[in-house]
């Protein structure tokens, strides 16, 4: 006997494909515009895309944006709301996403998790920051270092390309999205202007690091302290080599659709983030 009831199996569209998310395919054309029109920095440059959480702030008042909307939104770039986006949260906030990213880790080895597990890595670093050389040069140097042996780790000039801030009303923090490239250069030469130090704790899953850091700045009068918790690409090669096969009709299914796949966990990550954020931003 039937139960009206009982719901049939029912298809995902009357075409039997389920579109790709408005929202993740904004984010995903915005990621890919950027990396396919970057400047021409040289062979190793590297692409960084990485979302932090925080607060979308209005300039004039400091407090946070409230706009018309129900539900997450993408604002326009270069709006016209006056805003800034403010990533560092309190001291609080940061132990309670460490307490819940050591939990999952814990959890992501055992047997009966659903998904791959989580590595975890805690690594504290220095970053010098010198003037750029010339009057036409913007970006700083930074010179990171291992802050035990004072090994160098890098040497790099990092140029913004793009940022899209997300506002959601439903959740204690915003985010954003920034794509930059890394360029290596060779040793600055005088004293750094100032230095921060940073202490991460790095967990990667899959394509992906989750970096929570604490860092220690002496930018201005008198040292102050954030705490910052971003997502960010893990592999550039990877990211570019998805992002030239793009909708390209010539190579196989699966590699001309692995870009958005790429971005649609992306997002994803960003947004259980967003989700798990507590009261508690500066």
């Amino acid at each position: 006997m039937n139960n009206p009831s009982n719901l049939p199996p029912l298809s995902v569209s009357i075409l039997g494909v389920e579109p790709l998310d408005e929202f993740i395919r904004e984010i995903a054309d915005f990621v890919h515009h950027m990396i396919m029109t970057r400047p021409n920095m040289g062979p190793d440059a590297k692409v960084e895309v990485e979302a932090k959480l925080g607060v979308l702030r209005d300039r004039q008042t400091s407090k946070r944006i409230a706009l018309p909307v129900l539900v997450e939104t993408i604002l326009v770039p270069d709006t016209a709301v006056d805003l800034r986006f403010e990533s560092n949260m309190s001291a609080m906030q940061h132990k309670h996403f460490n307490t819940i990213l050591n939990e999952l880790k814990r959890k992501s080895c055992e047997p009966s998790h659903p998904a791959s597990p989580l590595e975890y890595k805690h690594v504290k670093l220095v970053d010098s920051f010198y003037a750029p050389d010339g009057s036409r040069e913007r970006e700083k140097t930074r010179v990171t270092r291992e802050e035990k042996s004072g090994t160098v780790v890098e040497i790099t000039k990092k140029v913004r390309l793009g940022d899209l801030n997300i506002y959601s009303p439903k959740r204690a923090a915003d985010w954003r999205v920034s794509v930059s490239l890394e360029v290596p250069v060779a040793h600055p030469v005088g004293t750094p202007t100032h230095t921060r130090r940073k202490d991460r704790i790095s967990y990667s899953h899959e394509e992906f690091n989750i970096d929570l850091t604490q860092v220690i700045s002496n930018a201005g009068p008198g040292a102050s302290t954030l705490h910052e918790l971003e997502v960010e690409i893990a592999r550039p090669a990877f990211l570019l080599s998805t992002a030239s096969k793009r909708g390209d009709p010539n190579v196989p299914e699966h590699e001309r659709n692995a870009f958005d796949e790429l971005m649609r966990s992306f997002v994803n990550n960003s947004r259980i983030l967003v989700k798990n954020a507590s009261e508690g931003w500066h």
